[in-house]
């Protein structure tokens, strides 16, 4: 990475007696406090692992207090970029200075215990051709979110859910107790195989915020491995600590990450009227939305 993007602090150098069995990364881009406690969690973990925390630029000085506060651990390192790289190009970036044989990636408002994690790698351990691992990620509830379960957001699929048809894109009814193949899981917590991950060439740089988690699981499945969710796994998720403040920001990339996948895998888009109307459809749901956000921004 070039060095005006980034630079790294802590005394981290990636050595271990042995390379560990797990690289955990997370991206912050003014994640607020919150972060502290996704970091202090994995850190209290007695497993074999390392934690990149790369920073995307955050004005609100949590990952250098956590840099100063974890400087003696050397499983822990923080990369700061001096810009929002975006999600993907930060993973990318950041897995590109690990050594583990697996990969989590972990959102910087998800909780998670040592006991999950356990459960987590044990489910990509024992399940054949297991590609990518999810798990249901919960708000302060315990709610499950519905989005822990995922199907490709084809056309079809996507319309039933905007006018609450069966057959849209996240899962209905109960979520499963137990660990099941599907399509997509939530991209709060993502692990996955490093020769899975490389194979693929990591996240698609293309996105720069959302819908890249459902891009690298079609693309896991297209290359011949399973996604699963283990559902008896429940893991606390704040759901954006960084989107709070900067809506419209989050809103449009969300959007335009609809429009790249909706470009890339689903075959409609062969259809210029088609394409054409679902780009009116994406960019017209983002102006419905606008002043609602513009709203929320100033208050």
């Amino acid at each position: 990475m070039p060095v005006a993007l980034a630079h790294t602090c802590g005394v981290n150098t990636g050595f271990f007696p042995t390379a560990p069995a797990l690289s955990v990364i997370v991206v912050a881009a003014d994640s607020g406090p919150g972060l502290r406690e996704c970091v202090r969690r994995v850190m209290a973990c007695h497993l074999a692992l390392e934690l990149v925390l790369i920073d995307n630029g955050s004005a609100d000085g949590v990952p250098q207090a956590i840099a100063r506060a974890y400087e003696s651990d050397p499983r822990l390192r923080v990369v700061f970029n001096r810009a929002n790289l975006g999600f993907g190009p930060a993973v990318n970036r950041a897995a590109a200075q690990t050594a583990g044989a697996m990969l989590l990636v972990l959102n910087p408002d998800c909780l998670i215990e040592e006991a999950d994690l356990v459960r987590l790698l044990d489910v990509a351990a024992k399940s054949p051709r297991a590609g990518l691992v999810g798990a249901v990620v919960c708000d302060e509830q315990g709610r499950p979110d519905p989005a822990s379960l995922r199907r490709d957001p084809l056309l079809g699929r996507a319309l039933n859910g905007l006018f609450g048809r069966a057959g849209g894109v996240n899962a209905e009814g109960a979520m499963p107790a137990q660990t099941v193949e599907t399509e997509a899981v939530s991209g709060a917590l993502m692990l996955l195989p490093r020769r899975v991950f490389e194979a693929l060439g990591g996240f698609d740089e293309g996105y720069f915020l959302h819908c890249e988690d459902l891009d690298l699981c079609r693309r896991v499945r297209d290359i011949g491995w399973r996604v699963l969710l283990a559902g008896e796994v429940r893991v606390l998720h704040g759901k954006g600590g960084s989107s709070r403040h900067r809506p419209v920001f989050v809103s449009r990339h969300k959007h335009r990450g609809m429009w790249r996948w909706f470009r890339k895998f689903d075959p409609a888009s062969r259809n210029p009227l088609l394409a054409a109307l679902v780009w009116l459809g994406i960019w017209g749901h983002f102006l419905w939305l606008l002043p609602g956000q513009l709203l929320r921004r100033r208050r």
